[in-house]
């Protein structure tokens, strides 16, 4: 029996006929590996095995028709139990949705799902329909982090299995409503020969699992694990099999973590859910701008409150900056900003705002560990190092948020008025922000907040500075 080698690509999947060092569909080096396949005789035909309860297709299968036809009702949401992950999942959990969350090892991905399995086996709907799948961990170990955590253990169902053709078996005989599987990467189908972990394994597992969950109506949790570079370890096409994927946020020795979707089919992108670490599992934050806003018995030079938006709602976050003299090669960093955006920003401050910056460190950090994803922060980050090189500290009461452009111009921000609304539920009395965001003149709802409505760089440092 003659055997040949092939050589994949544990990154995106692609397979070569010889090895390289690099992999030319994403570019990647030395993620190729041997996949030793067996050549067949032609006189004996193989069979691949089959999975209980799957096909070739995800649900049921149909003719062609025209899209007006199809037919569809709206999808009913079922609570977690936990305010913040319903928010990020867009509403609550859908019947035959798969979701993917991934982060760094002791983060809590094991804990919050846990949490929301014995939560929606607890209730009333779904009394007893939760099925806890682990490939990890020992049972013992599951039920006491549960008793750890003070959860009931009377109503979730547990497997420690991580064979997939038993696990569709299971989920067969068992029908949860819900289903959680960690992790995706130590599963393996006995249709490839690979070892657990594999790109081949990884890809063929997923697939296998999502045509279950949209044939059933099953919903479930995919735990995923990260790489170094704190992407999700596997290949890319993972992400695009599932319909949402969250990614936890945060220092795993840090007191909140916060879970963001970055995609979403049933909800909105960007979507964040603020938690707080403790002794009994995730709590969810009632008040997720206070925790990013510092208390400082007086005004310091370098801070500025902006107004960011992520998800659907407002959020407060304090942006730090130091600008000091640099002892040798200048250095840029950003902590939760991009920091190509930074150095952009600061040549704009330098021609637009007559701010030099060249020959100096510059520092921006946004407090609390969260990631600022949209270009609302510019205006913010700018005033920011602006303050740190005067050495003049702004009002604690002021808040910015605005888009800077390359002309030095401030772009209008979406959802501007939700914004100031925020900042006025926590006391904030001073606002900078662009121009085509300002209320009407005369508006009642905005009585109590100082709008400075800017369209230039340099007219909002100028502005800002007056106020110090």
């Amino acid at each position: 029996m003659a055997k040949k080698s092939s050589y994949v690509c544990q990154s995106c999947g692609a397979n070569y006929g010889k090895w390289s060092g690099q992999c030319a569909d994403c570019g990647e080096w030395n993620t190729l590996t041997e996949a030793p396949n067996v050549a067949m005789p032609h006189h004996k035909k193989t069979t691949a095995k089959s999975t209980p309860k799957t096909a070739n297709y995800a649900g049921d299968s149909s003719g062609v028709m025209t899209l007006a036809n199809v037919g569809f009702s709206l999808e009913t949401r079922m609570p977690t139990g936990l305010g913040e992950f319903d928010r990020v999942l867009g509403g609550g959990l859908v019947a035959g949705s798969v979701v993917l969350i991934g982060g760094d090892p002791g983060i809590g991905k094991s804990t919050i799902l846990l949490q929301t399995a014995i939560n929606m086996a607890s209730s009333d709907s779904l009394a007893g329909s939760a099925l806890y799948i682990t490939g990890e961990e020992s049972l013992s170990q599951v039920a006491m982090r549960a008793v750890r955590l003070g959860l009931p253990t009377d109503r979730l169902r547990v497997l420690a299995e991580t064979n997939v053709e038993t696990i569709c078996m299971a989920l067969t005989a068992e029908q949860p409503a819900i289903a959680v599987i960690d992790s995706i990467q130590t599963l393996f189908t006995e249709a490839i020969q690979s070892a657990p972990g594999g790109v081949a394994q990884i890809r063929e597992s997923a697939a296998v699992l999502t045509r279950y969950a949209k044939q059933t109506g099953t919903a479930l949790f995919l735990v995923g694990h990260v790489t170094k570079e704190g992407a999700l370890a596997g290949p890319r096409v993972l992400e695009h099999m599932v319909d949402t994927v969250l990614y936890f946020e945060g220092e795993s020795d840090s007191r909140f973590r916060m879970i963001r979707a970055v995609k979403n089919r049933f909800g909105a992108v960007n979507e964040l859910g603020i938690f707080g670490m403790t002794d009994t599992g995730l709590k969810e934050v009632a008040n997720p701008s206070a925790i990013f806003l510092s208390r400082y018995d007086k005004p310091i030079a370098g801070s500025v409150v902006m107004v960011s938006r992520e998800g659907t709602r407002p959020l407060l976050v304090e942006v730090q900056a130091l600008v000091d003299d640099s002892q040798g090669q200048p250095r840029r960093m950003a902590l939760g900003l991009d920091y190509q955006r930074l150095s952009m920003l600061l040549a704009v401050m330098h021609r637009h705002g007559g701010i030099y910056t060249s020959g100096q460190d510059v520092y921006v950090n946004v407090v609390g560990g969260v990631k600022v994803m949209e270009t609302g922060s510019d205006l913010a980050v700018l005033i920011a190092c602006a303050s740190s090189i005067k050495e003049k500290p702004l009002p604690a009461r002021l808040c910015v948020f605005g888009e800077v452009g390359l002309s030095g111009e401030i772009r209008p921000v979406p959802n501007g008025q939700e914004r100031l609304k925020e900042a006025m539920k926590h006391g904030f009395t001073h606002a900078i922000i662009p121009k085509a965001n300002a209320p009407k003149v005369g508006d009642k709802n905005f009585a109590n907040i100082n709008i400075i409505a800017v369209d230039r760089l340099d007219d909002a440092l100028i502005k800002a500075f007056e106020l110090a």
